[in-house]
C-alpha cells in the first residue's frame, strides 16, 4: 500500500469532514465517504455515513444499509462501466476524476436502483478526493500498476492525480444543482480530506526515517504534528466556506438591485459574445479556443469580490486572448470587441455597488446601502471576527431584503465560532512549540519534523 492510515485515525478524518458539511450546509442531511483502495484493485470501501437529526445538532454514526460497498467492499472490475451493466457515479468519480450531481434523481443516468428497480434514490452530490502521484510514497518508489477501463486505457495515465476517496453528500429535495454553490463547498471539503489523508502518509514516511529517535521525541513530534495538521487544514476551510458564503451574498444583493436594470446580463452576454467570437475566429474551436470558451463558462459560475475578479480574469482569459489573437488572423473590429466584451466582465463583478444601479435601489437608506456594499465587497485575508460581527448585524436589519439571508447569518455564525476554536487550538500549539524550542538543542529535530507533517 502507498497509503498507510489507521482505521480508527481515517475513520476520525472522514466524519471529521462530514459534520463540517452536514453542519454548514443546512440542506444536507446524510453523508458517506468511501476509501478507494490501491491499484490494481481500486476497491471502494464505505467507512463511515452520518445523518444529522432535525435540530441538526447531533450526528449519527453507522452503516445500516445493505450496500455492495460496505466492508469488504466492491472491486473496480465490478463497478466500472461496461456493456449491458448498470451505469455507477462511482465510475465516474473513479475514472474520470470528476465529480456527478444527482439534481433530479428521476434522470439519474448513473443511478442503479432506478436503472434496475426503477426506484428514484437521493438528491445527492459525490465528489473525489484527489492526492499528487508525486506526493505519494510508494514501496521502492514504485507505483503499482493502474487497471484499465472496459475499452483498455489505463486509469490516470492523462492525469497529476490518483483518486483516494469519494465523498457523497445526500440533499433535501431540489435543494443542489450541478455547479452550484454547495458543490463548490464539498469539492473545497473533499481538498481538505486529501490534505488529511496526505498528511497520514507524509508522517508515515517521516517516522520510518526517524524511527531511531527516542521515544519521547518522537512523542511530542506526533502530539505536534497532530495539533498543526489539524489547525492549519481546518483553518483553510473554514476561510474558504466564509468567503463562499459572502459570495453567496453578494449574488443575492446582485438578483435585487440589478432586477429591472439593463444591466443585469451584462457578465452572461459578455461571455456568449466572447465565446461567438472564439467560434468566429476558429470554425471548429479545439486547444487554446475550447480553452478559452471553458474559462469563459466557468466565470459564469464565480462568485468572487471584485479584485479577486478582475485578477482571476487578467490571468485566465485575458492572456489567454492576446495568446489567441498572436496564433490566429483577426480582424481589427473582432478584437476590439473581445478586450471590450472582457472590459464588461471586469465592471460585471462591481455592478452591486455601482452608484447608478444603487441610487435606482429605493429600500434602503443610502448609508445602510454604502455601508452594506463596503461590507460584502471588501477584500478578506484572514479570518476578521469583528468583521463577521458586523455582517451579521447588517443581515438583521429589516430593510435589507435578501431572499435567504437568515441561512447566510447562520452559517456564518457557525462558521465564526469553528474559526474560534481553531484559533484558539493554533495559539495553544505555539505554547507547545516554544516549549519544544526552549527546551533543548535536541528539540529542534522535533521541531523539523513537526513542520514537515
Amino acid at each position: 500500500m502507498y497509503i498507510k492510515i489507521d482505521k480508527g485515525a481515517l475513520e476520525k478524518a472522514c466524519k471529521d469532514i462530514i459534520e463540517s458539511v452536514l453542519f454548514c450546509l443546512p440542506n444536507a442531511f446524510k453523508g458517506t465517504v468511501y476509501r478507494i483502495s490501491d491499484p490494481p484493485g481500486l476497491i471502494a470501501t464505505r467507512i463511515t455515513s452520518g445523518v444529522i437529526d432535525e435540530e441538526r445538532k447531533t450526528v449519527s454514526w453507522g452503516l445500516p444499509e445493505m450496500s455492495d460497498y460496505n466492508p469488504p467492499g466492491k472491486p473496480w472490475t465490478e463497478y466500472r462501466d461496461e456493456p449491458d451493466r448498470p451505469l455507477e457515479a462511482m465510475a465516474w468519480c473513479v475514472e474520470r476524476q470528476s465529480s456527478w450531481t444527482a439534481e433530479e434523481p428521476g434522470n439519474d443516468t448513473r443511478s442503479v436502483r432506478l436503472q434496475v428497480e426503477g426506484i428514484r434514490t437521493d438528491f445527492h452530490h459525490m465528489e473525489p478526493v484527489l492526492i499528487r502521484k508525486e506526493d505519494l510514497f510508494f514501496v521502492d518508489e514504485i507505483m503499482p500498476n493502474c487497471p484499465t477501463n472496459y475499452e483498455g486505457e489505463t486509469l490516470w495515465e492523462w492525469s497529476r492525480y490518483i483518486v483516494v476517496a469519494v465523498v457523497k453528500i445526500h440533499f433535501r429535495p431540489y435543494t443542489i444543482k450541478i455547479g452550484g454553490p454547495e458543490t463548490m463547498v464539498i469539492k473545497r471539503v473533499s481538498h481538505a480530506l486529501g490534505t488529511v489523508i496526505l498528511s497520514y502518509q507524509l508522517r508515515q514516511k517521516s517516522l520510518m526515517k526517524m524511527r531511531d529517535l527516542a521515544a519521547d521525541r518522537l512523542t511530542s513530534c506526533n502530539i505536534l504534528a497532530d495539533s498543526l495538521r489539524n489547525a492549519i487544514t481546518k483553518a483553510g476551510l473554514v476561510f474558504s466556506l466564509i468567503k463562499l458564503e459572502l459570495g453567496f451574498l453578494r449574488h443575492q444583493w446582485e438578483d435585487i438591485v440589478l432586477e429591472g436594470s439593463d444591466q443585469k446580463e451584462l457578465k452572461r452576454n459578455a461571455v456568449r459574445a466572447l465565446n461567438e467570437t472564439v467560434r468566429t475566429i476558429d470554425g471548429s474551436p479545439g486547444g487554446l479556443g475550447q480553452e478559452l470558451i471553458n474559462m469563459q463558462d466557468m466565470f459564469l459560475e464565480l462568485r468572487m469580490p471584485p479584485q479577486q475578479g478582475e485578477n482571476w480574469v487578467s490571468m485566465r482569459i485575458e492572456r489567454k486572448w492576446i495568446e489567441f489573437i498572436s496564433k490566429n488572423e483577426v480582424e481589427e473590429k473582432l478584437e476590439e470587441a473581445a478586450f471590450q466584451h472582457i472590459e464588461e466582465l471586469k465592471r460585471s463583478l462591481s455592478l452591486g455597488k455601482d452608484p447608478l444601479i444603487l441610487a435606482a435601489y429605493g429600500e434602503m437608506p443610502e448609508g445602510k446601502k454604502r455601508e452594506w456594499v463596503d461590507l460584502i465587497y471588501s477584500e478578506m485575508e484572514s479570518v476578521d471576527f469583528q468583521f463577521l460581527d458586523h455582517v451579521v448585524r447588517v443581515i438583521d436589519d429589516p430593510l435589507l431584503n435578501l431572499p435567504y439571508k437568515y441561512k447566510s447569518k447562520k452559517s456564518l455564525l457557525r462558521l465564526k465560532a469553528l474559526a474560534e476554536i481553531i484559533y484558539r487550538l493554533e495559539e495553544d500549539t505555539n505554547v507547545v512549540l516554544t516549549g519544544v524550542l526552549n527546551g533543548n538543542n535536541g528539540h529542534k529535530e522535533t521541531m523539523t519534523l513537526a513542520a514537515s507533517l
